[in-house]
């Protein structure tokens, strides 16, 4: 190599000499820097195409990968988990579900940071399993953001009548989409603020619920001494024992989805090298805190036979929320109003990032050829605006059939995205499964990768594992005690859609699945963009996380 690898780059190990034998497996290095060197001038001298623009800050990935999570399913659902398994069976189910999302993060985490790309799960897909998948795996999570922000847009509607019950609530949801559209369309840099701030407050209601809680438990409101009183009542603290948990572990997964969006912010990220780690580092543990605080502050003041508990489960519901019957056990009874105005951020801030993360998957499936190429436009400011204003359209008609008089259609639509976040995470696990055997099988070193996930292979496994449990279980309720065929064709309605998606693309384009030593290991790659200029060089910091990482792996060697 040339004399760059005693800067920057010093600090990459190259494979073993034995394995540079094999010519089909050249070091990733050495092919960067020759098709860089060889390939500078005709960049030079081509003048490039409006792109998406690296300006998110660390501090703004990691707000919205912990806003993604902390939604609806945590202030409003949270409480069925409770009534499902008692108070312990419901720590326990997030405590599972939170190292299932550790591990699927720490997966994205490594395959990003080594290839930066705005749609992990098209890309990722196509180029380590079967690019047929990779098509089924962008489609469906771009439908599946695309009916959500659509039934957003209907809950903003809801909450806001909370206060106006006399004003049509479709003006309200009207709103709620040019306010998601104008923080998408100015600029990735206001998104990335408006998100920040409204996962800060979400952040903030968390964190105050959690000392009211504690306040309450210990009689500090003027209220009696709850203490453990409810971990004895009937049903607790282990309510129907591992059917109970494995219920409740459905419900904690659902609540968490959201968290992969910091792998699409990756495309944005102003430093890739040191801000993916650390946002993957820390978000886990901020969010399993804010779970599991949640849930046993929750457990510990409404007993589980609470019928409230299982009668909340939508926007409508707020006034029973398990949040706002914690709240007003304070004795506070304007719970109810300052949790309506949370739930409300919280809905437009899941909006918002969904527009945001249907717009960069539709944008590279445009550029890859599986979309209408009209939707590859960006304006000067990197803001792909067709794809876009696409997305928001079709989210807008989503919710103007929620607004017909039968509400069968719009139910079915939002049916087809029932399972799709437990499919992205089951792909995510496959790909990083299949991206480190190649790695490997190539002769690369893993000191060369700018992120390593620790515990592989069984943290793919283990969440392979568990997302496949949560996908079967999915059904339980619709099979026993009564068989209900309608429930259950709602239930799985995703599946099907995602194999015509995926035999659709791999019938007309005849796709075939990639060998190990077939997967591309070195175009697109962090270190090439580096070398490129397209992403700005930054030393490679060698924190204690990393440094105890490199000890785990050559221990397991």
């Amino acid at each position: 190599m040339s004399n760059n690898s005693d800067g920057v780059f010093g600090v990459l190990h190259h494979r073993d000499p034995a394995v540079s034998e094999n010519p089909g497996s050249a070091n990733i290095y050495e092919f960067v820097e020759e098709k860089h060197i060889d390939d500078v001038k005709s960049m030079e001298s081509t003048k490039q195409p409006p792109k998406l623009q690296r300006k998110l800050k660390g501090r703004q990935m990691g707000m919205i990968a912990i806003g993604g999570t902390i939604g609806t399913g945590l202030f409003i659902g949270s409480g069925s988990t409770l009534a499902d398994a008692g108070p312990a069976g419901a720590l326990v189910a997030f405590a599972v579900m939170g190292s299932m999302v550790f591990f699927v993060c720490t997966s994205l985490g490594e395959m990003s940071t080594f290839i930066p790309t705005s749609d992990p799960f098209n890309h990722f897909g196509a180029r380590f399993l079967d690019p047929a998948l990779g098509f089924a795996f962008g489609w469906n999570y771009w439908y599946s953001w695309m009916l959500t922000v659509g039934s957003e847009l209907v809950a903003c509607g809801i909450i806001v009548q909370y206060w106006l019950p006399n004003i049509n609530s479709a003006i309200w949801s009207v709103i709620s989409l040019l306010v998601m559209f104008s923080f998408n369309a100015i600029s990735v840099r206001g998104y990335g603020e408006a998100e920040f701030w409204m996962a800060s407050l979400k952040v903030s209601a968390v964190l105050v619920f959690v000392v009211v809680g504690i306040l309450t438990v210990t009689g500090a409101t003027g209220g009696e001494f709850i203490g453990g009183k409810n971990w004895h009542v009937e049903g607790a603290p282990f309510k129907d024992h591992i059917v109970g948990v494995l219920k409740a572990c459905i419900v904690a997964a659902f609540s968490m989805q959201g968290t992969e969006i910091v792998g699409i912010t990756v495309g944005e990220c102003a430093n890739p090298r040191r801000e993916v780690p650390r946002v993957i580092r820390s978000v886990f543990w901020r969010i399993l805190f804010f779970y599991i605080a949640s849930i046993l502050i929750i457990g510990l003041v409404i007993p589980n036979s609470n019928p409230n508990l299982v009668s909340a489960s939508g926007a409508s519901d707020i006034a029973i929320s398990p949040f706002t019957l914690v709240i007003k056990a304070a004795g506070a009874d304007w719970a109810a109003h300052v949790m309506n105005a949370v739930v409300l951020v919280t809905v437009l801030s899941a909006g918002n990032s969904g527009l945001y993360a249907c717009t960069r998957v539709l944008w590279v499936l445009a550029n890859e050829g599986k979309a209408p190429r009209l939707l590859r436009r960006v304006t000067k400011y990197g803001i792909p605006l067709w794809a876009l204003g696409f997305t928001s359209l079709c989210s807008a008609i989503i919710f103007c059939i929620s607004l017909a008089g039968n509400q069968s259609v719009y139910v079915f639509l939002i049916n087809l995205s029932g399972l799709t976040g437990m499919g992205f995470w089951l792909g995510i696990s496959l790909c990083h499964w299949r991206f480190r055997r190649s790695y490997i099988a190539q002769g690369y070193s893993l000191d060369d990768l700018p992120y390593v996930a620790s515990f592989f292979p069984f943290g793919p496994v283990y969440a392979c594992t568990l997302l496949v449990i949560i996908i079967i279980g999915q059904g339980y309720g619709t099979i026993w005690p009564k068989f209900d065929a309608v429930s259950f064709v709602s239930t799985y309605l995703a599946i099907p859609l995602f194999l015509v998606f995926w035999l659709t693309w791999k019938l007309t384009k005849r796709t075939k699945w990639i060998k190990l030593m077939d997967i591309d290991l070195t175009s697109g790659t962090l270190l090439e963009m580096e070398q490129n200029g397209d992403i700005e060089v930054f030393a490679q910091e060698e924190g204690g996380w990393r440094k105890y990482t490199k000890w785990f792996h050559r221990k397991s060697d």
